[in-house]
């Protein structure tokens, strides 16, 4: 059954939404983060107050998009009053590991005494914190700042040993606003 669909999400104080073609644009205190948000049979209107998805007599398909939207617009608009953090932990279990940040290169030296580093080039708008054993990922967009912390777990990834003996890397301990356990 088809219906009309309606979702509205109020702006809060400071933070200004702009639309242009498909482009949402949210400026914050912290910065500004855009993302296309494009679908079909469904209108994306923003004014000062609020943002409102409209879909007309919308299948399946549009309330899904529609609620996706909603959620899209929601980590934008909390992206840019606080920045999204990813906490990583180094496991050093045979050689110890090295971890720098040079500018916008993430680099692990002497992973399972290689000698070749393993090279990131880090993503813009994303910043890396390293605190001893403790690596933290920060950024306004969500996106970015969880495929950064993935990419980083990714990076040390351990091929032809025994994964329950040589549980060496870099591992993503909390997400933003979860803890892993």
């Amino acid at each position: 059954m088809k219906l009309d669909i309606t979702q509205e999400i109020n702006i809060p104080e400071g933070i200004e939404i702009s639309k242009e073609a498909h482009l949402i644009k949210v400026n914050g205190p912290k910065g500004e983060v855009s993302k296309k948000l494009a679908g079909p049979r469904i209108e994306i209107t923003a004014d000062k107050n609020s943002v409102k998805i409209i879909s007309k007599k919308a299948s399946r398909r549009e309330k899904k998009l529609i609620y996706t939207f909603k959620a899209h617009i929601n980590n934008m608009i909390k992206g840019v009053t606080e920045p999204f953090v990813y906490k990583l932990k180094i496991c050093p279990g045979h050689f110890p590991m090295n971890v720098s940040m040079d500018k916008d290169v993430f680099t692990i030296k002497n992973f399972f005494g290689e000698k070749t580093p393993r090279k990131l080039k880090i993503k813009p708008n994303v910043k890396i914190k390293i605190d001893g054993k403790d690596v933290y990922v920060e950024g306004i967009d969500k996106e970015l700042t969880a495929q950064t912390a993935a990419s980083i777990e990714t990076l040390t990834k351990i091929k032809n040993r025994d994964r329950r003996i040589f549980q060496d890397g870099i591992y993503i301990v909390s997400k933003a606003g979860k803890e892993i356990k």
